[in-house]
């Protein structure tokens, strides 16, 4: 079991370079925050198309299929399983509609195509509402999870710093420590790597030792795991111990003081036409989109 790549969870895919690599971090973070707010009061067809869009720029970003794969794989399936649980449960409309007119004079035509009760067969019972809620829970589920993975495979995480701080400066007229925050989250997705790391290592120990659970019963079990919870504490205070070392060796003395220029920010003529594809984007949103 390979932790580092079964659960890539905030890891930045160095190769690859993709397009999406090279573009501006504060453009990246503006889509970002366009994909999640764009959910937000749109109809289902605007959110599907959403999902679709988050596909064509993997696929346009020629990431890897290994990668996309292992990204996308369960959350498809979450996604898909939120929907059918969605359409089949209760819509909350559990009304029996008297008709206000006599039945011949319903539909002047003869015939009517509309039916909000799509499918009912026994328990089963699908309606044109719990589809319509099943679409937008399913998708908000999978534009908000799955944007945000996308914006950690392609954005390292000095270049996400230097995006972050350069919205964040209006902050520092309040008092408010910037440069102490976005420090603090550097290095906490570097240090997400070490910790799957450290996890496995002492899974693998454990399992090396061919530990006969049967034998030591639940109690036994319990010692084993609380043993392994305790060493992994302390390897990972060891680690963050490790860094704080080699930050004072280099100097460091507060974020203020020892100023670290993470990424040089530069906007090019790709990023620009990038920022006017977005304006399309917003104003497709508000024409066709909904509320």
């Amino acid at each position: 079991m390979d932790l580092l790549r079964s659960v890539p969870i905030g890891l930045y895919l160095e190769k690859p370079f993709t397009w999406m690599h090279a573009l501006d971090p504060r453009v990246k973070l503006i889509w970002l925050m366009s994909f999640l707010l764009a959910p937000v009061l749109a109809n289902p067809s605007c959110r599907l198309i959403l999902v679709g869009l988050l596909f064509l720029l993997t696929l346009s970003a020629s990431i890897p299929l290994r990668v996309w794969r292992q990204q996308m794989g369960w959350l498809l399936i979450i996604s898909l399983l939120l929907f059918l649980i969605t359409s089949l449960s209760n819509d909350g409309l559990n009304l029996n509609y008297q008709p206000r007119l006599p039945s011949s004079d319903l539909d002047l035509s003869g015939t009517s195509d509309y039916n909000y009760v799509l499918l009912e067969t026994g328990w089963v019972r699908i309606t044109r509402r719990s589809v319509d809620i099943g679409i937008r829970i399913s998708t908000l589920f999978f534009t908000m999870i799955y944007s945000s993975t996308l914006y950690l495979l392609t954005t390292a995480p000095e270049e996400m710093t230097a995006g972050l701080e350069y919205f964040m400066q209006p902050l520092r007229y309040f008092k408010i420590p910037v440069t102490e925050i976005l420090l603090t989250l550097t290095l906490s997705l570097r240090f997400i790597p070490l910790v799957l790391e450290e996890v496995q290592n002492l899974v693998r120990s454990i399992s090396t030792r061919a530990i006969n659970w049967q034998k030591i019963g639940i109690r036994g079990s319990a010692k084993v795991w609380l043993l392994v919870a305790e060493r992994l504490l302390e390897n990972l205070l060891l680690r963050a111990e490790q860094i704080a070392v080699a930050m004072e060796i280099r100097g460091f003395t507060s974020p203020d003081r020892h100023r670290v220029q993470w990424h040089q920010l530069r906007l090019k003529a790709f990023d620009v036409i990038v920022l006017a594809i977005l304006v399309v984007f917003w104003w497709a949103r508000i024409r066709w989109g909904g509320i």
